[in-house]
């Protein structure tokens, strides 16, 4: 039987709007009604997830950032946090800044109202892009390689796929242990997306350790996602759902791909006939 529910944002639960179908809607709070442990899994900031979810109006949890936040949409409360070590981010930033690479941090300094960091020298389209999206919880900075005692969620690159495709295989070569890599190819904001981060920050692992503190198995885990980051977490579930939409690796290691995409509810489309609703 199942008893978890993970979800993930853009190009699953929410369609191209950034609206969440009327459908969907319905399904989540029927699920979380029905004593389902609903966990929203998603590569945004807490903050931004929480503000697209509020119309689900139910206490759900928000596993942030890839993995590295997991909190409590009932009160706040901080339950997993995983944060790259700055000597690894310094490293980081050193080999980016080689290749002409300029990322913008995630950073969890949550109750002070700071979501996002980036370099005031070195601002391309795409960090306008999201620190529009951050709107005050964006802190610009002289220099990277001069903070000290900073959370670091991950730090996200945005540009051609041939660039960053060099900087992920260098990395994942010469720092294996070092760090955790996604290279995402399913967005909108730019060619692929590049997000870094530490070695355990992992959609999947942090929901496994979730899972395991509420006593729930992971063949009683059911996951839902589209592009490359949520592929550990459709393969390892008991039961991994890929998005109509979702990229090629997605798919490749779903157990099911769902008939409908993304902005025709497809999750409540194939959560309905699963669990026979």
């Amino acid at each position: 039987m199942y008893r978890l529910i993970a979800i993930d944002l853009d190009g699953t639960l929410l369609d191209d709007k950034k609206n969440i179908p009327e459908e969907n809607l319905y399904l989540m709070k029927e699920l979380f009604d029905r004593g389902y442990e609903i966990v929203i899994a998603t590569g945004r900031r807490y903050w931004e997830a929480k503000t697209l979810t509020e119309d689900i109006d139910r206490p759900v949890v928000i596993l942030a950032n890839n993995g590295n936040i997991v909190r409590d949409l009932k009160d706040g409360k901080l339950l997993i946090k995983k944060y790259l070590g700055m000597e690894d981010f310094r490293i980081l930033i050193k080999e980016s800044k080689k290749r002409g690479l300029y990322p913008l941090l995630l950073v969890d300094d949550y109750e002070n109202g700071i979501d996002v960091m980036v370099e005031m020298d070195n601002i391309s389209e795409f960090h306008n892009i999201y620190i529009s999206r951050a709107q005050d919880r964006c802190k610009k900075v002289e220099d990277y390689l001069k903070l000290n005692d900073v959370n670091i969620l991950s730090v996200v690159f945005a540009g051609d796929r041939k660039d960053l495709e060099e900087l992920y295989d260098y990395i994942n070569v010469r720092y294996p242990k070092i760090f955790k890599s996604h290279l995402m190819e399913n967005i909108h904001v730019a060619e692929a997306l590049l997000e870094i981060m530490n070695p355990l920050g992992d959609k999947w692992l942090s929901l496994l350790e979730y899972a395991k503190e509420k006593g729930i198995g992971r063949e009683q885990i059911i996951a839902i996602g589209d592009d490359n980051n949520d592929a550990e977490m459709v393969k390892n579930a008991g039961l991994g759902i890929a998005m109509k939409n979702g990229s090629q690796l997605v798919k490749s290691v779903a157990d099911i791909i769902t008939e409908k995409d993304n902005n025709e509810s497809g999750v409540a489309y194939e959560l309905k006939k699963i669990l026979k609703l």
